[in-house]
């Protein structure tokens, strides 16, 4: 055992962990009363360095994405990371915190013989979450994790934010469960498609004739691109963004210099069209709205984000409508309902999503052509879904959310209750966007608002605001604020006042 001197107990913030170094080893401390912990210094989904979290209510939060980890032993307890803080010894002598640069072994959970079989469907945020816990629960029936994509279970999130910008290769996008996670239990890795499932039966049959009858099942097949009926939309050099092979195929048509075309003012629009422009390209946006994300973030918020877009080069056409997308061989123009005509080499369709149920029997689906589950993303017997195809229930109301970390909370909560717990959706959505070298942050999800309060401007810095009805906050928006988006990810799932949050903030 190599023992470090790393601090004095008097020196540690209670609510702010301590950066150290311990022989080769960044580590962070973190004090409760007179006790501390040691973890590992950065967060194990994408690196932030955890000594700018936060801890609130014996959780620590990341700065970057929200996951949440007790503090007693490092246990992930919300996503988007997937597995537990790496632990070191640590003491108090003297008013002198002393650690060992060796890391404590790793707790694994006991494995019982176990005849069933789990299957789960679908290798995104949500499935690879689902996978992670069953695993981490020391499930040791047989886990069938089936998937379209050769190379599934990947941050799909890095696709329109750097992929397209060339800051990351389609093959670099970090993978979300590490070599070791997956040499757990009995786990069964397949590329394949479902035909059918039967839930009455609980039987799938998959494409090349093979059935597989399952004890318990999870639905987390996500949703696919929409192409919309446009006439050209089959045109070679008209893509979709949904998997890491639409980014490799639409980098190879798009040349820096050279116009390319996105249609859809959506978050994952103006995320490519930011990537794109990073790129070099010369980005044109057709949307159908004047300001883009209104409905999302209020005029307020999506005109600056327009104004970033438009300083940096974009061009905006809208509110228009596509009416044609011409060429003979490859694309070469887009045709606006106006008749204006915009020359391109490539064109994107970001025109939304719509749930992957065509392979259902038996289910019934919701309005919103969602998979409807109860609080504990349950279906049917034997049976939930997760992620961007349920149809969940949140603040009385049904809804659908196309949130990467909510389809990972929305694996998490299914696994568990596939073990035989009862686990219910009490989080707070979360998610970021990122233009133009500048990220913003939404905690919550607010159908509905009567007011917004801003605290600083979105038009010329770091800013946040409150998007409240009835003097209740229902969402955050927020570019800056670190600290106080930490601690609003965890008081927000109690009933929050417009005065009580900006008594936090301030």
């Amino acid at each position: 055992m190599t023992e470090h001197a790393v601090a004095r107990l008097a020196d540690l913030d209670e609510h702010t962990p301590l950066r150290v170094e311990a022989g080769s080893e960044e580590l962070i401390i973190v004090r409760q009363g007179d006790q501390v912990r040691a973890f590992q210094g950065n967060c194990p989904h994408a690196g932030a360095p955890l000594d700018e979290g936060r801890v609130c209510g014996g959780l620590l939060i990341c700065p970057w994405h929200k996951a949440a980890f007790a503090v007693d032993e490092g246990a992930v307890c919300e996503p988007p990371a997937l597995t537990d803080l790496r632990r070191y010894k640590a003491w108090v002598k003297d008013d002198q915190v002393w650690v060992d640069d060796r890391p404590l072994p790793k707790a694994r959970p006991p494995r019982h013989s176990d005849a069933r079989c789990f299957v789960v469907l679908g290798a995104g945020a949500a499935g690879s979450a689902a996978v992670a816990t069953l695993l981490r629960h020391g499930f040791n029936g047989r886990l069938v994790w089936i998937d379209q994509e050769r190379q599934p279970a990947y941050d799909r999130t890095a696709l329109s934010k750097f992929v397209l910008a060339g800051q990351m290769a389609p093959d670099e996008v970090p993978m979300l469960l590490e070599p070791d996670d997956l040499r757990m239990g009995q786990l069964e890795r397949r590329h394949a498609k479902v035909r059918s499932l039967n839930a009455q039966k609980r039987q799938l049959l998959m494409a090349d004739g093979q059935r597989i009858d399952y004890d318990a099942c999870l639905l987390a097949t996500g949703a696919k691109a929409q192409r919309p009926d446009i006439p050209g939309r089959d045109l070679p050099g008209v893509f979709t963004l949904r998997a890491r092979g639409d980014a490799t195929q639409l980098l190879d048509a798009v040349e820096p210099g050279k116009p390319v075309v996105i249609v859809g003012d959506s978050f994952i629009g103006l995320e490519a069209a930011s990537a794109l422009s990073e790129y070099g390209a010369q980005v044109h946006v057709i949307g159908r709205h004047d300001v883009p994300l209104v409905k999302q973030l209020g005029e307020r918020i999506g005109r600056a984000i327009r104004a970033l877009h438009e300083r940096k080069g974009v061009t905006f056409h809208g509110p228009a409508e596509v009416k044609a997308i011409e060429g003979v061989d490859q694309v070469e123009a887009v045709v606006l309902g106006s008749g204006e005509r915009v020359d391109c080499q490539a064109v994107l369709l970001g025109t939304g999503v719509a749930p992957a149920t065509a392979f259902l029997n038996g289910v019934s689906l919701a309005d919103d052509h969602g998979v409807p589950v109860n609080g504990e993303m349950q279906v049917a017997e034997g049976l939930w879904a997760a992620g961007d195809m349920a149809t969940f229930p949140l603040a009385g109301q049904s809804v659908r959310i196309e949130h990467w970390r909510l389809a990972q909370q929305h694996g998490v909560i299914a696994a568990a209750n596939m073990l035989g717990q009862q686990r219910r959706y009490a989080d707070v959505p979360f998610f970021w966007t990122y233009h133009h070298g500048q990220r913003f942050e939404v905690l919550g999800h607010a159908r509905q608002w009567d007011a917004i309060t801003f605290v600083g401007a979105p038009e010329s810095g770091d800013f946040i605001a409150l998007q409240c009805l009835a003097d209740l906050v229902q969402a955050v928006v927020a570019k800056g604020y670190a600290s106080a988006m930490m601690q609003l990810s965890q008081r927000m799932k109690r009933p929050l006042t417009t005065a009580e949050a900006l008594e936090l903030i301030h």
